[in-house]
């Protein structure tokens, strides 16, 4: 009995300090990282930095810092770390190289939440894929087609390409050409077209509309008409206006040219 006391004093004489000391290290250090945590999380909230990757960034950085904590406290018993820091810093090598695409697609989904070229909600052409933005993750976006389907793009492709945000802007120019017959009148035809933008109520009055003939063509005479509109009402402008242009021309006899094909047929004497 006395032995089993006397190797437990001398052992707690010989490992005792180490072991207080590892232990004060992993309290203390424990503490830290909480407290390093807790103070990137709130700076990042002031910031208004998106949650997803508050998230991220503070449990990337807490696990770290952990690792550090716990290596310190290996050496505080005398264990060598240098092996461990090796095999770490190996390993972390090796998963940067298997996950260069997945770290490529996170560093650009970070540049997508700082800069916020879109914002949930908007129309966006990017990445190949048009559509409305639904959600932007720290890896890829998804965005909804207008067939409502959804489509996840990896955010490496957005920042890789051109970035067409349709939303961005309150109001937006609608582009369309009609053409006429060169026997038509271009002075009816005008005013047909005058008269449709003028009794569309969302027809911006400023900037004014544009009406304009455009170009000569092979068989028409074609007109440019430009008028802005809200955003929102983009489409269905677009597609009234076409629709309306097609009527008031039919009823009041201007023609609208189509490519026609003229076949001759030559009869030839069997003798």
């Amino acid at each position: 009995m006395e032995e089993w006391q006397e190797t437990l004093q001398n052992a707690l004489a010989t490992y005792g300090p180490s072991v207080l000391g590892a232990l004060a290290v992993l309290v203390i250090g424990w503490w830290v990282s909480k407290v390093i945590t807790s103070f990137i999380r709130k700076g990042m909230a002031r910031a208004e930095v998106d949650a997803t990757l508050v998230g991220f960034v503070c449990n990337l950085t807490y696990m770290g810092l952990m690792v550090m904590v716990v290596i310190s406290a290996l050496g505080q018993l005398g264990v060598n770390t240098t092996s461990f820091a090796a095999v770490i810093a190996a390993a972390g090598l090796a998963i940067g190289f298997a996950l260069q695409g997945s770290l490529g697609n996170f560093a650009a989904g970070v540049m997508l939440i700082i800069f916020r070229p879109f914002k949930a909600g908007d129309f966006v052409e990017a990445g190949g894929v048009a559509g409305v933005v639904e959600d932007i993750q720290v890896f890829a976006t998804k965005i909804r087609t207008g067939d409502n389907k959804e489509i996840t793009v990896p955010n490496g492709a957005i920042t890789g390409g051109s970035i067409v945000n349709y939303s961005a802007k309150d109001t937006r120019r609608v582009d369309m050409v009609f053409g006429i017959g060169y026997d038509d009148d271009i002075l009816q035809a005008k005013r047909i077209l005058n008269e449709i933008l003028v009794a569309d109520d969302r027809i911006l009055k400023d900037p004014e509309p544009m009406i304009a003939v455009s170009e000569l063509a092979d068989s028409s005479v074609n007109f440019v008409v430009r008028p802005w509109v809200s955003s929102g009402d983009y489409w269905p402008v677009l597609f009234d206006t076409t629709e309306k242009v097609k009527l008031e021309f039919d009823k009041q006899g201007v023609s609208i040219p189509f490519p026609q094909t003229d076949v001759h047929l030559h009869k030839v004497d069997a003798a």
